[in-house]
C-alpha cells in the first residue's frame, strides 16, 4: 500500500532555494505509475495546488505564481518526485504536501488524489 512521505523542508531567506522530495515511505518503490501533485497550505489558508507531474513524466503543470521558480521532476535513481523551489518569497511559506493518483495525468483538483503525505514545512524569512 502506497504511503507517501515528504522531506526537504526548512527555513530559508528570501531568494533562497529548497528541494523537496516525495517518496513511498512504505516500500521505497518507484512512483513512476502515479501522477503526483504538490500542494501548499499557508497558515490560516486553504490548501492550494502548486504543481503536478503526470505518470507520463513529460507532462508538468504549475500554478501561475510559481511558474519559472518551481520545478517538479522525477528522480528515477532515488525513486522520488522532487519539487525544486527557487527564488523563494515569504508568501511561499507553508506546509507542502505531495499526493498521488495511479496512472494519472497532471491533476489540479485535490479531491482526485488517492494518497497524501503528511507534509513538510517551508518557512521563508524576509
Amino acid at each position: 500500500q502506497l504511503q507517501l512521505a515528504e522531506s526537504g523542508g526548512g527555513l530559508v531567506q528570501t531568494g533562497g532555494s529548497l528541494r523537496l522530495s516525495c517518496t513511498d515511505a512504505h516500500s521505497r518503490s518507484s512512483l513512476d505509475g502515479y501522477g503526483i501533485g504538490w500542494f501548499r497550505q499557508a497558515p490560516g489558508k486553504v490548501r492550494e495546488w502548486i504543481a503536478c507531474i503526470g505518470s507520463n513524466e513529460a507532462v508538468t503543470n504549475y500554478e501561475d505564481s510559481v511558474k519559472g521558480r518551481f520545478t517538479v521532476s522525477r528522480d528515477k535513481a532515488k525513486n522520488t518526485v522532487s519539487l525544486q523551489l527557487d527564488s523563494l518569497k515569504p508568501e511561499d511559506a507553508g506546509i507542502y504536501y505531495c499526493a498521488a493518483k495511479a496512472f494519472s495525468p497532471c491533476v489540479v483538483n485535490a479531491n482526485e488524489y488517492e494518497t497524501w503525505g503528511r507534509g513538510t514545512p517551508v518557512s521563508v524569512s524576509s
